[in-house]
């Protein structure tokens, strides 16, 4: 095979990855809002993603029965103790979780890898 035809070929299959990667929701602040509460015990993985490369995700363990408040504050505690000081995590009406970069800090993104907590649902929003 020519070089010429290798190097098309990588081109080929590589973009598909290209484009999806200029999918991705950039924004300065993501909310959170949980609602129900937990029928299981489990786990919520979060992954935040800032345009500069850096990668953080964050597991939260719940417990079954915490209600929409308490796992709001579960999240907001362990992202604020994961993420490093160009990031700002607080709650909002009990709730909710705002993650929030500070003006130097590049975009990001927030996404929900997984959750094996039952009846408890996630809403993430860019804002």
């Amino acid at each position: 095979m020519s070089a010429r035809r290798l190097l098309l070929l990588c081109c080929l299959l590589l973009a598909p990855a290209l484009a999806a990667a200029d999918d991705v929701a950039w924004s300065n602040k993501w909310r959170l809002q949980f609602s129900g509460a937990a029928e299981s015990a489990g786990e919520i993985v979060l992954e935040v993603r800032d345009r500069a490369g850096a990668r953080f995700e964050v597991t939260v363990p719940i417990e079954g029965n915490d209600g929409e408040n308490r796992v709001a504050s579960k999240v907001r505690r362990a992202l604020d103790r994961a993420l490093p000081s160009g990031w700002r995590v607080e709650r909002d009406d009990g709730e909710d979780v705002l993650v929030k970069r500070r003006w130097y800090h590049p975009r990001f993104t927030l996404r929900i890898v997984r959750s094996s907590v039952k009846d408890l649902r996630i809403g993430p929003d860019r804002e």
